[in-house]
């Protein structure tokens, strides 16, 4: 793949994430975002606000949904109480987002709103 992006633009980092269990995408869903977000584990640095671009993979489905959002959430490395550390991503309000939000409150339909903890609260 040859890219002819301008080499003086900050382009946002991408990210690629296969989650392979609906426990798993249980744990990394954030709906309290508003527009959804999803709990990335990565050992690099963020900072909220920047900008990042997921190419996420969702069981069963070969598709990558491609998916711009924003750093929301920082869980920093050695955190207490033993959580992953990682980054909170919240969709940016496009029609790609909703589509995929859609798509994972569909999978996750009757565990929503359960009391089983997750990567953020």
């Amino acid at each position: 793949m040859s890219s002819h992006a301008k080499p003086q633009t900050a382009r946002p980092s991408v990210l690629s994430l296969n989650i392979n269990s609906k426990s798993a995408l249980y744990a990394a869903y954030m709906p309290f975002l508003s527009n959804g977000g999803l709990f990335v584990p990565t050992p690099k640095h963020y900072n909220l606000g920047d900008e990042i671009f997921m190419l996420l993979q969702l069981m069963d489905d070969p598709t990558r949904h491609p998916v711009a959002g924003r750093v929301a959430w920082v869980t920093p490395q050695g955190a207490q109480g033993g959580k992953t550390q990682g980054v909170g991503v919240q969709f940016a309000d496009d029609d790609a987002s909703k589509v995929l939000r859609g798509r994972i409150e569909q999978v996750l339909a009757g565990h929503l709103g359960s009391s089983r903890p997750t990567h953020t609260i």
